[in-house]
């Protein structure tokens, strides 16, 4: 049966942030809910076939289709989709995008290396029009892992050095290069031995942070580690922490772009799940004022349909024609190029910027509003349609807001919503930035009443 599949207690749930944990009772009840005969059956055949992987296995449903905010499963159940991975910036299978896509892969499908095409040049160009000073040349990969991974290898390059500091608690990718650099001990298990030279520090979280929100005690950790080690190549980090929703200051990003000036460190900004304008802003960077070295993009980059990302960076590292950072076999993809070009457009010609900047204000006072009525949630924090809610107070233990976390969950899947839950505890909240606001007001509708019940 689907659910006899050793589900025991995870020791490692406190040291993951990025995703719910899926081997739990609540999932096992979840299944044990599924009464379509052709739902079992391929859940079962998705079972047998595909290697299992903590994070995603067992599967929660059967999908059949997809548009704007919402996704379908085979029954016909439409879930309001406040997940999808990060790839549904223009929602699923925006018109514009399909008509495109069709129409390139009519004519050219697939680009061999040593050849270009129009697709690719005309989506680099746009792309570096929308960047600032000399952060204009692109590299384009297959997935935002790749994307790193060239940014990595850029930084050795560029600096002469191969040490690398990060935060604690990030993901940059599950490659080995990304999650060497990455800090969440999950992706790391039965790997062995990582890639050198990474110093992790602890992240400048604000609510029950170890730094207890002072973000001038991380940067001091941030430049002893510059000093001490003497020899730090690059700094990779996510302008904002996507999975648990954390938003460092203006003040901290200003200074740590100066510590990286002062000590000759690469900034590597990722913003691969938050950029094209999942905060309001087109990138996340423009809210604190600053450049990174290098930018590493992806998810919805493709529009939700395509996999695509790319690594952008500064003109002047363009001095390096006898190496090869990335060379992959989709280099300059058609329908990659296609697709990230469209991307560029819609969100443009719909001003889904401004959009954004809107429903932020929406989701700021309903988000306050639920903080207010509702003792167990502890904090809640987020801009543009990036929202976490964290489910901890000085008066519930962590396991026990795990435990609540999850049944809010539940409650959502039942009528309608998916979300994932992070760090055990944190509701995070992102949609198709295209959602309505009537449909936001029911998503938070669906929410609240989960509170409720397990609030009573």
């Amino acid at each position: 049966m689907l659910n006899d599949r050793n589900m025991k207690h995870d020791p490692l749930q406190n040291k993951r942030t990025e995703g719910d944990i899926n081997n739990t009772h609540a999932r096992n009840e979840w299944i044990d809910g599924i009464t379509d005969v052709k739902t079992l059956r391929l859940l079962e055949k998705d079972a047998r076939y595909f290697f299992h992987q903590a994070l995603s296995t067992p599967c929660l449903d059967v999908l059949g289709n997809c548009s704007g905010p919402h996704i379908e499963n085979i029954s016909g159940k439409r879930y309001l989709d406040f997940h999808g991975n990060n790839v549904h910036q223009l929602g699923f299978s925006h018109p514009k995008l399909v008509k495109r896509l069709t129409e390139q892969l009519q004519r050219l499908s697939f680009s061999t290396r040593r050849y270009t095409n129009e697709p690719a040049i005309k989506f680099a160009e746009k792309l570096a029009s929308l960047l600032p000073s000399d952060l204009n040349r692109v590299l384009m990969t297959p997935n935002g892992s790749s994307a790193v991974g060239i940014a990595l290898k850029l930084a050795r390059a560029v600096t002469g050095k191969f040490k690398v500091v990060s935060f604690w608690d990030s993901f940059h990718g599950a490659s080995l290069d990304a999650i060497s650099v990455g800090g969440e001990a999950v992706f790391r298990e039965y790997m062995g031995p990582m890639m050198p030279g990474v110093e992790r520090i602890p992240p400048p979280v604000s609510y029950r942070g170890i730094f207890e929100g002072d973000e001038a005690k991380c940067l001091e950790y941030l430049e002893y580690v510059f000093a001490k080690e003497g020899d730090i190549g690059a700094f990779i980090a996510e302008t904002v922490r996507n999975t648990d929703v954390q938003l460092p200051s203006v003040t901290f990003w200003k200074a740590a772009r100066a510590l990286c000036d002062k000590y000759g460190v690469v900034l590597i900004l990722d913003e691969i799940p938050i950029a094209l304008g999942r905060t309001g802003k087109m990138f996340a960077f423009e809210h604190y004022g600053i450049e990174p070295d290098i930018l590493c993009l992806g998810k919805g980059l493709g529009g939700g349909i395509f996999p695509q990302a790319c690594m952008v960076t500064r003109d002047r590292y363009n001095t390096f024609p006898d190496i090869s950072l990335g060379h992959y076999t989709h280099e300059k993809s058609p329908l990659g190029a296609m697709a990230a070009l469209t991307t560029l457009e819609i969100i443009e010609e719909e001003k889904i910027l401004h959009k954004v900047a809107g429903d932020s204000l929406t989701m700021c006072t309903s988000m306050t509003i639920l903080k207010e009525k509702y003792e167990l949630i502890g904090d809640i924090r987020g801009r543009g349609l990036l929202w976490g809610v964290e489910l901890v107070t000085n008066r519930e233990t962590k396991e026990k807001a795990v435990e609540k976390a999850e049944q809010v969950m539940y409650n959502c899947l039942k009528n309608g919503l998916s979300f994932k839950v992070s760090a055990g505890n944190v509701l995070q909240l992102a949609p198709a930035l295209t959602i309505t606001r009537t449909e936001l007001k029911n998503a938070i509708q669906i929410l609240e009443h989960a509170l409720d019940s397990v609030s009573n």
